[in-house]
């Protein structure tokens, strides 16, 4: 069963319009990005952020992705 902490979160990431994804989407992107540079150059101080930043990316993208089926189904 997943966390508490991560059900709010989704109900969270629901309760947002296509567009507000669109740009939490692009937003996460960036900062997964610049985890990288940071982990990179041995500058990265919380390495878990960057399983927490993929797995974000991930719940966004499975909501546009139920947003799109539901809009074709109807």
């Amino acid at each position: 069963m997943a966390p508490k902490s991560t059900r709010a979160k989704i109900g969270d990431l629901r309760a947002r319009s296509d567009s507000e994804l669109r740009t939490r989407l692009a937003d996460l992107r960036r900062e997964q990005f610049n985890l990288r540079i940071q982990k990179a150059t041995g500058q990265l101080a919380n390495v878990a952020r960057v399983a927490q930043v993929k797995r974000e990316i991930a719940q966004v993208q499975t909501l546009l992705a139920e947003m799109k089926r539901k809009a074709k189904a109807a």
